[in-house]
């Protein structure tokens, strides 16, 4: 399998505990919200590139969850959805958490787990498949 970088550094796909996954590193954007919505489109134009389904960690640690951020994102998993197995959100807040909730889970039916440490998210991605 080829490796490759995703805009944002990434390696797609990134062996973890035995499973493949993908992490999208959307944090330190503090309130930069052009920037985190301009690599949420680059993430998502490098993903529909790929031929495979996997599980994806999302990191938003230090970067402000706007409206404007939120919405772009779950835009991002409806188009993306045909290529996540689950997915992973870290670095949220319990109001971000929930802003996102309420939205997203009108509009796909993938498995969703909130995680305060990338570790566990990335655990659990590589798990119970």
């Amino acid at each position: 399998m080829v490796i490759k970088k995703s805009p944002g550094g990434s390696i797609y796909p990134y062996n973890y505990k035995g499973g493949e996954l993908f992490g999208l590193h959307l944090g330190s954007f503090l309130e930069n919200e052009t920037g985190v919505i301009d690599r949420i489109k680059k993430e998502e134009s490098f993903i529909l590139k790929q031929n495979m389904k996997i599980g994806m960690w999302f990191d938003f640690y230090q970067t402000k969850m706007t409206d404007k951020v939120i919405n772009e994102f779950i835009d991002t998993i409806c188009t993306i959805q045909n290529h996540i197995i689950k997915m992973a959100i870290v670095g949220c807040s319990f109001r971000d958490k929930w802003r996102i909730n309420r939205i997203i889970k009108k509009r796909i039916s993938i498995s969703i787990k909130y995680c305060d440490d990338p570790e566990e998210a990335k655990t659990w991605l590589v798990t119970e498949r």
